[in-house]
């Protein structure tokens, strides 16, 4: 009720009804807009806190490093003593890794089981890598391994073997090395690169803000290997919970710009090698990677003559292009690991 003698904007007194209902308007829409604020809030809080504790959890996970096995019902009843390692190339996740794995089961599984390596958010360590390998090694009782390295993943898995030799004389059967550089020389576009390493060894980490547009600006400028799509999900994935930390980019960045493979050259005993890749790569220069890995482990390698072509990506790609990477893998165990009896296929019964 207005007091006596109050009146309206026009100098009306003002009726008791039009203020009971004003005020009564007030209120439910005062109401209305509570009630859909705090169901707004609660539900931007929840979806908050949840992000929260995944980010956590996987960041808890992924503070060592961890041998990711890829169930193949086939490959592990039929060969539990043999076993593929996949090392992921640079800024590759431990759900890539594996994704991999599966886009090459078909070739991969015929001759061993599968699993991939991940990689610490710590950084990259060697010694911790080797490590992890060989006490996944002896708990499994393996007495053949595969490895298979994916681009930048070549150098690790090359030092890796020479020092599961060296320290526990494990001899590695085979290495594979896919659009894998040499050297920091092969790396095409050294200006990113240089930058990254300059920063990591003063100390300098990445932050996840400033990380999103470094990831989409090295994926644009290489745009020609990528549909816009690819550079989109790529990006994402750089900047979501599962991606690897920015101190792990930086260290497999130093890795590559100080990796000396003359380090490993006699080291790998038996060890065959075999190097593939495209001529259209514009990640790492084919010819000269190629070229340096034949003349350096000429006692290892036993062919650089298999070429992706047709991938898209050029580069280090299976997980895209399965049907272009199965044949080769199948032709390369073929040719040097043939099944007993001489069959190159495997019936399952």
């Amino acid at each position: 009720m207005p007091y006596r003698g109050e009146t309206d904007p026009q100098g009306q007194p003002e009726q008791p009804g039009i203020d009971h209902a004003r005020l009564l308007a007030d209120a439910a829409a005062l109401r209305q807009f509570s009630r859909r604020g705090f169901l707004w809030g609660t539900g931007a809080s929840a979806l908050l806190a949840g992000d929260m504790l995944v980010t956590r959890r996987v960041q808890s996970e992924r503070r060592v490093n961890r041998i990711l096995e890829v169930r193949d019902d086939f490959a592990d009843a039929y060969y539990p003593d043999a076993s593929w390692f996949l090392f992921p190339g640079y800024k590759t996740s431990w759900e890539e890794a594996q994704w991999i794995l599966n886009a090459l089961r078909g070739a991969l599984n015929k001759r061993a089981r599968l699993a991939a390596v991940g990689y610490s958010n710590q950084g990259l360590d060697i010694d911790e890598l080797v490590i992890a390998v060989i006490e996944h090694v002896r708990a499994n009782k393996l007495t053949k391994l595969f490895f298979y390295g994916h681009s930048f993943g070549g150098m690790v898995a090359t030092q890796v073997a020479a020092r599961l030799r060296e320290l526990h004389g494990v001899e590695v059967a085979f290495i594979l090395l896919d659009s894998s550089p040499y050297s920091k020389h092969d790396v095409l576009d050294q200006s990113w690169f240089d930058g990254v390493v300059f920063l990591y060894e003063r100390g300098f980490r990445v932050p996840s803000v400033l990380r999103g547009g470094y990831e989409l600006g090295e994926r644009v400028i290489h745009k020609d290997e990528r549909t816009w799509r690819q550079i989109l999900d790529q990006t994402l994935e750089q900047l979501s919970p599962i991606a690897p930390s920015s101190v792990l980019v930086q260290s497999e960045s130093a890795y590559i710009y100080h990796f000396d493979g003359l380090r490993f050259v006699e080291k790998l005993g038996g060890t065959k090698m075999a190097f593939i890749g495209n001529p259209r790569d514009q990640t790492v220069q084919y010819q000269t990677a190629l070229e340096a890995w034949e003349v350096a482990y000429s006692s290892n390698i036993v062919s650089t003559n298999l070429q992706t072509e047709g991938a898209r990506p050029a580069h280090a790609s299976p997980g895209w292009n399965p049907t272009v990477y199965r044949p080769i893998v199948d032709q390369l165990m073929n040719e040097f690991f043939p099944l007993p009896g001489g069959g190159s296929r495997v019936t399952v019964f």
